[in-house]
């Protein structure tokens, strides 16, 4: 294939491992995140070449575990402005893997675009033997360029598999296979230049969602529950002005009763709650009477805590507020 006819990626680079370097190549952790540069990252990987042409943009250089509100918004509002323009197929996020799922996640939800954006990252960094990054790059820069990959949302490519931003989690600190969507599974695979897709995207996405980053980010934290926990952090958090909790829960989504009590306050008082679950895998089923509607909380569905920090953030940005209208964004998305 002629390089005039081959689609043009944007590659928009944020830091994390995939751009870290280590002093010892045998270094697997010990290593400076961020500090590669997009180009660097590139010429590491000369199979591009041949599979699109690249613009490069060096979006951020941080390590992910400090990824930023502002962050999301300068590279949801880039990539919405890469897309718009004619001569860009597709578009990929190198990225950190700390917080990966989460940035996937509201870009899933916020970009307004048809075309493929992919995030993919690396468990290594670029100086180590066996570096995973490369051909994590080669393979996310191939999904994007891929017809099939339009209209399935954001991506994830990670060591050979292809997952929605919805439904992958980090399940690893340390494996090269890190990425896992445990409840559904991938939507694919990618390989030696070959794209397939077993299934398809069925929640909304992208251009079928009602949200958008702003200026305006609501306060919504995290609590867990777990044996002799007290409502202390509740009731921090409700002096302190935050608009939305949610609740790691033990099993499904159930919340010990010292904690729930503060929790019931804290629905009295304005504050929306989300019932999530500790729990690697599985969903969190809406209770009804038994619990949801004693407490005024919305059921997380198959979110995990931190992805449903993102929607109920989304949510409340957008004016949605009261439980039962709440629960049918967490049914919708």
């Amino acid at each position: 294939m002629t390089t005039d006819i081959l689609p043009r990626i944007a590659v928009l680079a944020t830091g994390g491992t995939i751009a870290g370097r280590a002093g010892d190549a045998s270094m697997t952790a010990g290593y400076k995140a961020g500090v590669v540069g997009v180009n660097d990252l590139l010429d590491a990987v000369p199979a591009l070449g041949n599979v699109a042409r690249i613009h490069a943009e060096q979006i951020a250089s941080v390590d992910s575990k400090d990824m930023s509100h502002a962050l999301w918004t300068t590279l949801a509002q880039r990539i919405d402005a890469l897309a718009a323009q004619d001569d860009i197929a597709g578009i990929v996020v190198t990225h950190g893997t700390d917080t990966l799922e989460e940035t996937a996640y509201l870009l899933h939800l916020t970009v307004k675009t048809a075309k493929p954006v992919v995030l993919t990252a690396a468990m290594r960094p670029s100086s180590a033997l066996s570096a995973d990054g490369p051909l994590n790059l080669l393979n996310a820069v191939t999904v994007a360029a891929c017809a099939q990959a339009k209209g399935q949302g954001v991506l994830v490519a990670f060591n050979n598999q292809i997952h929605s931003a919805r439904d992958v989690t980090k399940t690893s600190t340390y494996a090269v296979d890190a990425f896992r969507s445990p409840e559904v599974g991938v939507l694919g695979f990618v390989q030696d230049g070959r794209v397939e897709f077993q299934r398809a995207v069925t929640k909304a996405h992208t251009l079928a969602s009602e949200f958008a980053v702003g200026a305006q980010w609501p306060m919504v934290e995290i609590v867990t529950s777990y044996a002799g926990v007290s409502r202390m952090a509740v009731d921090a958090l409700v002096a302190a002005g935050v608009k939305g909790i949610v609740v790691a829960g033990t099993g499904n989504g159930s919340i010990h009763a010292s904690m729930t009590q503060g929790l019931v306050d804290a629905v009295k008082a304005g504050v929306a709650v989300v019932r999530a679950s500790r729990v690697g895998s599985g969903h969190v089923m809406r209770n009804g009477a038994a619990s949801d509607d004693a407490l005024g909380s919305v059921s997380a569905g198959t979110l995990n805590p931190y992805k449903a920090r993102v929607l109920l953030m989304l949510a409340l940005a957008a004016g949605v507020e009261e439980a039962g209208a709440l629960q049918r964004v967490f049914e919708r998305y």
